[in-house]
């Protein structure tokens, strides 16, 4: 079946397989995940997301959506992938303190614009994350600890229902769909924009300390001490990392949303750390919140494995210390807790746990198995250690959304997608029935 109906109805451009630029439309950002789409739908406007899901639910297909390719996992053979990278309306109201952004945003461009204020969003570490999924998810921020997940800064989403039917969303105009979507992920309704709350900027203190494995166990401590009493504007992650052909190293990233002299003081005690190889912390603009981690900004073959952890017990350190890397490329350590763990109105909820770890490795094709034999067997040494739950945006491909969710949250997301999208029209990458 080919997709002439659609290419005459919609503005944007509509690939399949064979076009020239069909392969290049459909990759997603992880180049370890394969995603062989029917069609690609390059929308040009929101009348063109409507055309799009009414088509896909008269022939039967799912639309799958993906403003960057971030979180692709897969298992879309049949779907309709749709691109939302010409949805790029973005407007700061400083006095109000909203951002408005279309679908296809990503988090460098709010950044910029809202640092101009002194301003912020609740932004991740890579500033070519989409805005919108990133937000659907929950959204983990540098900023978290002290205002929680980006999904409870939403006023307001635009959205296209699963009949192809513009809307705009609010708790008060229909509260259970906005309460699926803070944070429940996008398989409720296409979002064609967000409308969200900005925060305080004062100032930013922030950078990367990098130093040779021999300073393990030093940086480790220091990771404890400051995480044992970091103010809520202070968040600390602490990683290993094992690049190809390179020493092992150990370091450590903040981010301190405040005074840049109260947050050198606040995390002075890695100064007593000899040894530093690198050290890029000193005050800086929220507008370059990327510069913390340097991630990549093109697409790779990386694969993650996240899980949550309630506290750093000594069974924990031993593990995280003592682990050979090999072939990981990184294991890392986030601190949560702060607003992240206070009660929220969305479906991302509170969350108890206090560290995040995750593991990194590239899934090339002479790598691949051992990189997911080598996850397996961290998360198997751990043990009882985790809790088998992650956040929304941090599942893996294999896993599904039930790990994200108490039992309670994902069975009144799984009423609201039958009840709102009984045709399973609209597919997120990690689906609530899946």
């Amino acid at each position: 079946m080919g997709f002439e109906e659609l290419r005459n109805t919609v503005r944007g451009r509509v690939l399949e397989s064979g076009d020239a630029d069909f392969e290049a439309a459909a990759r997603p950002w992880s180049l370890a995940v394969t995603q062989p789409v029917a069609a690609v739908a390059e929308v040009a406007d929101g009348e063109d997301v409507a055309a799009v899901v009414r088509y896909a639910r008269a022939a039967g297909r799912p639309v799958v959506i993906q403003p960057t390719g971030h979180g692709a996992a897969g298992g879309v053979d049949t779907a309709i992938l749709l691109r939302t990278g010409a949805l790029n309306r973005l407007e700061i109201d400083p006095v109000a303190r909203v951002a408005r952004v279309g679908a296809g945003v990503q988090w460098g461009r709010v950044q910029a614009a809202a640092a101009e204020h002194g301003l912020t969003g609740l932004a991740g570490s890579n500033p070519v994350v989409g805005v919108t999924g990133y937000t659907l998810g929950g959204g983990q921020s540098w900023f978290g600890r002290k205002y929680g997940w980006a999904s409870n800064a939403v006023r307001a989403f635009e959205i296209v229902d699963a009949e192809g039917r513009p809307a705009r969303v609010t708790v008060d105009s229909d509260p259970d769909l906005f309460w699926a979507l803070s944070g429940g992920g996008g398989d409720f309704a296409v979002v064609t924009g967000l409308e969200f709350e900005l925060f305080p900027a004062p100032g930013l203190y922030g950078g990367r300390v990098m130093w040779p494995a021999a300073k393990l166990t030093e940086v480790w401590d220091a990771f404890r001490e400051l995480t044992s009493r970091a103010p809520e504007e202070l968040s600390v992650w602490f990683s290993r990392f094992q690049f190809p052909q390179a020493p092992e190293m150990v370091g450590v990233d903040l981010a301190y949303l405040g005074d840049p002299e109260q947050g050198r003081v606040l995390v002075s005690a890695l100064d007593r750390i000899e040894g530093a190889v690198s050290d890029t912390r000193g005050a800086m603009s929220v507008a370059d919140l990327g510069d913390i981690t340097t991630e990549p900004a093109d697409p790779s073959p990386a694969m993650t494995r996240s899980e949550l952890l309630p506290d750093l017990s000594p069974e924990a350190e031993k593990i995280i210390l003592g682990e050979s890397l090999a072939p990981l490329v990184s294991i890392q350590v986030r601190h949560l807790g702060g607003a992240l763990a206070r009660p929220a109105s969305g479906a991302r909820g509170a969350l108890a746990d206090g560290f995040l770890i995750s593991t990194l490795g590239f899934g090339l094709p002479h790598l691949r198995d051992a990189v997911l034999a080598k996850s397996d067997a961290v998360v198997a040494e751990f043990g009882g250690l985790l809790t088998g739950k992650k956040p929304l945006t941090f599942l893996a491909p294999g896993e599904t959304a039930a790990a994200a969710f108490d039992a309670a949250t994902l069975n009144r997301l799984r009423a609201i997608k039958r009840e709102r999208d009984p045709h399973t029209v609209i597919r997120a990458n990690y689906p609530v029935l899946g």
